[in-house]
């Protein structure tokens, strides 16, 4: 597939090393010749300095060929004009944007990017995208991660294994005679920074964090197998007063009706603006790393605290100082995956990161066969993808045994109508099935294969 990516930062630079992996032709441009020297050399891409909005450089990065084009500049315009070039001069098939001014999603003006006015076919917001994120793992406390899958009919939570979780050094195959009429399966492990698809004999151990498929009705019962049984936040802390904190604020407050939040932020101008905006939450004009703040918010009693600056270490700082005052839990946005490791390791229970949110989000658009949503785990260690089986695709009419999956994939769930199968050996996967799998990074293009119409695959 051949796709040009503008913009060669977080974002764009992920993008570009993992399709660049998959053997796709990607060309990448940027305007810094800084940046674009060291994408020729450490990604096996094409990296061409210029405008991406101009034409002579859409051109020049072969726009007359490619497939797609993803946007993902720091500039929304010009990525809106990126997309409009490489639509009218060159007629490039698919679109994919990142907007961040909300001003341009606003409802009123949905006909705005409309084939006959900015033809873009994919809107990426980070903001929303992050808050939805942050919202989901509130409606599953305890979770560390969590996506919903085939209209929420299917949920792939993860967890953190601790010393008080039932099934520690329980081989996986046994999950099923403990409990017979839960529909819930291990599919990822991630242990010591790397990621096991476990077989039957594998174990958990403390210090894991554990992704399993349930169905959606049983997800409380699955969170206590693994020794999660923590209440839903009433009393919420969010810091920072950004568009993410902002966005997150009014989610919460419109999907829990007798929430109690409030929200720090450290400039007053925003908090005036913020505070005009959010009607059943208090504002507090303040500095998240001052102890009187800290205690003014009443973090010591909040359910949860939500870190959702523009910068890492105070989003890491502030976090750990609420838990110490006694905060139950903790979802802090990082930007730098390099403090990944480090923040679970300090007891901060779920970690956000928009680059990662993003790039799920580009992927599910770039992946071919009747791939229906992807989720990245872990910067692109493995993915989490819903398709659909096609008549003609390798595993219509197969029953998993006959199917002989590679090392690296497992198949999770099954939706068929409104029923939610865990699938065993002897599961036959039906045309039209909704399918969950997870894979390493290495074998996502085989779950391609598995989901297009050729029938060679074997």
């Amino acid at each position: 597939m051949r796709i040009i990516v503008c913009g060669a930062g977080l974002v764009g630079s992920s993008i570009a090393r993992q399709l660049a992996s998959e053997n796709n032709d990607v060309t990448i441009v940027d305007q810094s010749p800084e940046t674009i020297q060291k994408m020729n050399e450490t990604l096996d891409v094409r990296a061409i300095e210029g405008y991406a909005s101009h034409p002579d450089v859409l051109e020049q990065a072969g726009a007359r060929d490619a497939e797609m084009i993803v946007a993902v500049t720091q500039n929304d315009e010009i990525n809106m004009v990126a997309c409009q070039v490489a639509h009218s001069l060159f007629e490039t098939p698919t679109k994919i944007a990142r907007i961040r001014a909300q001003t341009y999603l606003d409802p009123a003006w949905q006909n705005l990017f409309s084939r006959n006015h900015l033809p873009i076919d994919v809107i990426i917001s980070p903001e929303i995208e992050v808050a939805r994120a942050i919202t989901s793992r509130l409606n599953v406390p305890g979770a560390s991660d969590m996506v919903s899958f085939v209209d929420d009919k299917v949920r792939v939570v993860a967890v953190s294994v601790e010393e008080n979780c039932p099934i520690i050094d329980t081989p996986l195959r046994q999950l099923t005679e403990l409990f017979p009429d839960l529909h819930m399966r291990v599919v990822g492990i991630v242990r010591r920074e790397g990621i096991i698809t476990p077989g039957g004999d594998d174990q958990i151990l403390v210090g894991d964090e554990v992704y399993f498929t349930v169905d959606t009705r049983q997800v409380q019962r699955a969170m206590a197998a693994f020794g999660h049984e923590e209440k839903e936040a009433r009393r919420i802390v969010v810091i920072g007063g950004g568009n993410i904190g902002l966005f997150v604020s009014k989610q919460i407050i419109d999907e829990i009706p007798d929430i109690r939040l409030k929200l720090i932020e450290v400039s007053r101008e925003r908090a005036e603006r913020v505070a005009d905006q959010l009607e059943r939450a208090v504002v507090i004009y303040g500095d998240s790393l001052a102890a009187e703040i800290l205690a003014e918010a009443n973090v010591k009693e909040a359910d949860a605290v939500i870190a959702v600056t523009n910068d890492d270490q105070v989003n890491i700082l502030s976090s750990l100082l609420a838990k110490r005052e006694g905060a139950k839990r903790a979802t802090t946005l990082v930007n730098n995956m390099d403090y990944g490791p480090l923040v679970r390791s300090l007891g901060i229970d779920a970690v956000v990161n928009p680059r990662a949110i993003t790039v799920s989000r580009i992927l599910q658009h770039i992946r071919r066969g009747r791939i229906r949503a992807v989720h990245s785990v872990r910067d692109g260690m493995a993915e989490i993808i819903e398709a659909e089986t096609l008549d003609a695709s390798p595993l219509s009419g197969k029953s998993l045994h006959d199917v002989k999956l590679p090392a690296g994939v497992i198949i999770g769930a099954l939706a068929r109508g409104d029923e939610v199968i865990i699938p065993r050996g002897d599961t036959i996967i039906e045309t039209g099935d909704r399918v969950i799998v997870f894979a390493t990074r290495d074998m996502v293009k085989k779950v391609e294969k598995l989901f297009a119409v050729r029938l060679d695959f074997f």
